[in-house]
């Protein structure tokens, strides 16, 4: 292609200069001669100009957002420990581009500073923006909304004149369930107390999670007060869509809400199953998904499975040839940007969640061989702590959240991230630049081990 032009480029030099010699041999009237003039001066040479500014502009931004991930050729499966310590901290700075097409909703807490300055710095990548802020706790026979002190209006603001990512503080429901959801004017005060909270913060809206704590109160094994908890949720998604946004009086304020997984292969009565989905899909915006900590320190193993999140996406939405495009996108797959280190020999196990601070400690210290394990498509490394102990580390890298990206692509859901404070700078890369090169290799990888539909 390149030669070719080059080719044209030469005739067409080559016919600019015999146009010379003819021009030269003719007498032309001066009214001519101008109009030659602004000819090539409006045709030739402005838009020569502009290709030339464009590329001085753009061309450096262009060329380090390719050479960030793919040509760096760090997106692997056999990744190593000095590779991740050497690059992990290297960030585009091209941070505004984005190019994954689905929700992505990102959660920040405050014991964890870092996802308050990466919400800023990756705004873009993000359509929500989820702060860990409130609690709607029991108080006497009423109700209190707890954790406006948590609010930095500062960050709020900054982070809007920065990008268009939506405000959706967490809420979540600690009050007695067994009293709240019984009376109506307990139901209707916790709606109040909450929408009101939105208007006078400015919120573009609300995440709020409830499932799982009436899981344990024990409330979702009784089918009255199943039905109870579902409607409570829907008139609070209601309210919300009937208040018009603080920054667009058009819209109206959204509502996400957390589900968990189920925890086998046939739906109990305490699960969100498909009818659930059905029931509150037009009151709710996003459900967002919390298909991560599947193991834990009693039985230690990988954080999220591919095969475990896609038999959860089936129980949801059923086969991901023949779903409800409109309502999958409402699903947000969790990923998690924490991990794991496990304690795997003794009697007692143990161990727990680390952060990236963390990881980058313990492959500093033990400067460790990673696995990449096929059936999980998550990588983990062993050591052996300073009392002879062995432990088992699993933590998400590039190419495990990247099959995730394409596994969620493939089913047309969002994404949702717990919590980009305790993630890797890098990992911010995968949201807005398209692996092309991997697309097929992943695809193929996914069908294999889950049989996804292509």
């Amino acid at each position: 292609m390149a030669r070719k032009r080059r080719s044209s480029a030469a005739e067409s030099l080559k016919r600019r200069k015999d146009g010379e010699v003819s021009l030269s041999q003719v007498e032309e009237p001066d009214s001519d001669r101008r109009l030659i003039a602004i000819f090539v001066i409006f045709f030739i040479l402005i838009p020569a100009v502009s290709i030339v500014v464009y590329k001085v502009k753009f061309a450096d931004r262009v060329i380090q957002t390719e050479t960030s991930i793919r040509h760096r050729g760090i997106v692997k499966t056999n990744i190593s420990f000095q590779e991740i310590l050497t690059e992990h901290s290297k960030a585009t700075e091209n941070s505004t581009t984005r190019h994954y097409d689905y929700p992505v909703l990102a959660y920040i807490t405050p014991w964890n500073s870092k996802g308050y300055d990466m919400a800023k710095i990756f705004n873009s990548k993000f359509t929500h923006l989820s702060p860990v802020w409130y609690d709607l706790k029991s108080q006497g026979s009423g109700l209190v909304l707890e954790g406006r002190h948590n609010a930095d209006k500062g960050w709020i603001q900054e982070l809007r004149s920065r990008g268009n990512a939506l405000i959706l503080p967490r809420v979540v429901l600690e009050a007695s369930p067994s009293e709240m959801l019984k009376k109506k004017k307990l139901r209707e005060k916790a709606i109040n107390l909450i929408v009101t909270e939105c208007k006078e913060m400015e919120y573009d809206g609300i995440v709020l999670e409830s499932w799982s704590r009436w899981a344990a109160y024990g409330v979702l094994h009784d089918p009255d007060m199943r039905k109870m908890a579902l409607q409570f949720v829907k008139q609070l998604g209601e309210a919300l869509h009937s208040t018009a946004s603080p920054r667009n009086n058009q819209q109206h304020m959204q509502f996400m809400y957390v589900v968990g997984p189920p925890r086998s292969e046939t739906l109990q009565m305490y699960d969100f199953g498909p009818e659930d989905l059905q029931f509150l899909k037009d009151s709710v915006d996003g459900f967002s998904l919390m298909t991560y900590d599947f193991s834990n320190p009693q039985n230690p193993g990988p954080n999220a499975p591919v095969k475990w999140i896609d038999l959860t996406l089936k129980l949801l939405l059923g086969s991901s040839n023949n779903i409800d495009s409109s309502l999958a996108r409402k699903v947000l797959l969790g990923i998690n940007f924490y991990g794991n280190d496990f304690v795997i020999s003794g009697d007692s196990g143990g161990g727990g969640a680390i952060t990236g601070r963390d990881y980058l400690t313990l492959l500093q210290k033990h400067n460790p061989s990673l696995h990449w394990d096929k059936e999980s498509g998550e990588h983990l490394f062993m050591y052996r702590d300073d009392k002879n102990i062995k432990h088992a580390v699993f933590y998400p890298t590039l190419m495990s959240i990247l099959l995730r990206l394409e596994n969620a692509r493939l089913w047309g859901i969002g994404i949702s991230i717990w919590e980009i404070g305790q993630g890797l700078d890098y990992f911010f890369d995968l949201f807005h630049y398209a692996l092309l090169s991997h697309q097929n290799m992943i695809k193929r990888y996914l069908i294999r081990i889950c049989h996804v539909s292509s």
